[in-house]
């Protein structure tokens, strides 16, 4: 709160920040101080799930001007590199992301981001909407990387946040069917509202066990997996259920080593892929929502203001809901 207004450079645009999504991460990095490698090693705004609106315009910004709604995206290459170069800039190793040590994220009053990564919104997009661009974007690429297509059977494993989001564009990308696991029947039910065919409730079931419902509700394996939890059990449970020829891709996190059968992948040329982030996502997302294909708004369960941040991590670190959402702009009456 005590923070100067920060002047934005050249080429970024200082933003009144509105609504900034509270994701999984930012838990386990105000819980743990760690994800991985990347260690908190001072004190670190939290937030890179956003949308504000621009107060002022680099010298060098000629797309966006004061008064504009935008969607930020919180991954920001620094240089050209060789996976800039190839479209793969959320491979780069020096981009600077949102939220991730030692980078600042935006949950807070005012923000500057580079203005090639903030993404003007329609009239008819909110800017919750915008703010959910980010972990749709997740479900995007992931999709992609999986290669849903017309006629797709899917098997998306957790229905936390992730798994949602996967469900909503796997069914617009022309998937047939969709099951979704998950220990949560409240979670199952949010996953049936945006759009899954079949529901799995897993209780104490072993991965082959879950591999055999799953093909049975489907009718058949499924061509692609979707993981969304990191879970081991739950990566296994991916790998058998998965059709021989299928792709399996590996978006949730979890610990660095799992034990899983391999071998049983690899004589059935069940392809694994991993996806980090997403990249050339937020104009497909915002062509998405401004055409109402696709619907997000039953994804935020829970809104707090800013002065209620506490509150707010607390509800997610518990688990309730699903999306909940941090308003930063209190006198915007807008969702």
């Amino acid at each position: 709160e005590n923070r100067p207004i920060p002047e934005p450079g050249p080429n970024e645009v200082l933003l009144r920040m509105h609504s900034v999504g509270i994701c999984g991460s930012d838990v386990h990095y105000w819980q743990h101080g760690r994800i991985g490698d990347f260690v908190v090693k001072d004190p670190m705004v939290l937030g890179h799930e956003a949308s504000g609106t621009v107060v002022k315009v680099g010298p060098g910004v000629t797309h966006l001007k004061p008064g504009d709604r935008v969607a930020i995206e919180p991954g920001v290459p620094r240089k050209m590199d060789e996976f800039c170069k190839t479209g793969r800039y959320n491979l780069s190793p020096t981009i600077f992301f949102c939220a991730t040590p030692p980078d600042d994220g935006n949950l807070c009053r005012y923000y500057k981001h580079s203005a090639s990564y903030c993404y003007k919104l329609p009239d008819n997009v909110t800017f919750e909407e915008g703010a959910l661009i980010e972990p749709l974007s997740v479900g995007i690429h992931a999709c992609k990387r999986a290669g849903v297509t017309l006629g797709s059977k899917v098997f998306v494993s957790g229905s936390g946040p992730i798994g949602l989001v996967n469900v909503i564009v796997a069914k617009m990308m022309g998937a047939a069917a969709v099951v979704v696991t998950d220990l949560s029947a409240s979670r199952l039910q949010k996953a049936k509202e945006v759009g899954a065919d079949f529901t799995i409730q897993v209780k104490n079931e072993t991965p082959q066990e879950v591999a055999s419902k799953v093909e049975s509700v489907l009718g058949c394996m499924p061509e692609i997996t979707v993981e969304c939890t990191g879970v081991q059990a739950c990566i296994q449970a991916g790998i058998y259920a998965t059709r021989s020829g299928g792709t399996l891709v590996l978006v949730g996190l979890g610990p660095e080593m799992v034990t899983v059968p391999i071998v049983n992948a690899a004589v059935r040329e069940v392809d694994i892929r991993g996806i980090f982030r997403y990249c050339n996502t937020w104009p497909v997302a915002i062509a998405l929502l401004a055409s109402k294909r696709i619907n997000v708004k039953p994804l935020v369960t829970h809104r707090f203001p800013l002065e209620k941040a506490l509150e707010a991590f607390e509800t997610t670190k518990r688990g309730e809901g699903v999306k909940v959402m941090l308003k930063c702009d209190p006198t915007d009456q807008n969702p």
